[in-house]
């Protein structure tokens, strides 16, 4: 049992180490986002939160502060966000989105 733990806290370790080194980073996107949010765009100051396959993405009416954080509170992304449509890549796994008064869980 020892052994998995080591394991599992080796590949751990390696996940964030690659995505402090700035792999991880948001970038614009342009076009109709499909899906339904996870948060309601009237009670979270017209933030829309998705999920789509491995992305993040973020559509916000105004300029935001965001951060992104492992479900064991390791910052994995923080950034100021412009207005319009945003997605951040991550390798799967639950993460916890905090932008102004929101904080949404998003598991990819």
């Amino acid at each position: 049992m020892r052994k998995y733990i080591v394991i599992l806290t080796l590949v751990f370790s390696l996940a964030i180490s690659s995505m402090a080194s700035g792999k991880v980073q948001w970038r614009q996107v342009s076009g109709e986002i499909q899906g339904r949010s996870l948060t309601d765009a009237r009670t979270s100051d017209g933030v829309e939160i998705y999920q789509r396959s491995g992305v993040i993405i973020i559509k916000t009416q105004h300029i935001i502060q965001v951060k992104v954080f492992t479900i064991l509170g390791q910052l994995v992304s923080q950034a100021t966000l412009q207005p319009g449509a945003s997605e951040l890549r991550l390798n799967r796994g639950i993460y916890l989105v905090k932008t102004g008064n929101i904080t949404q869980k998003v598991a990819i």
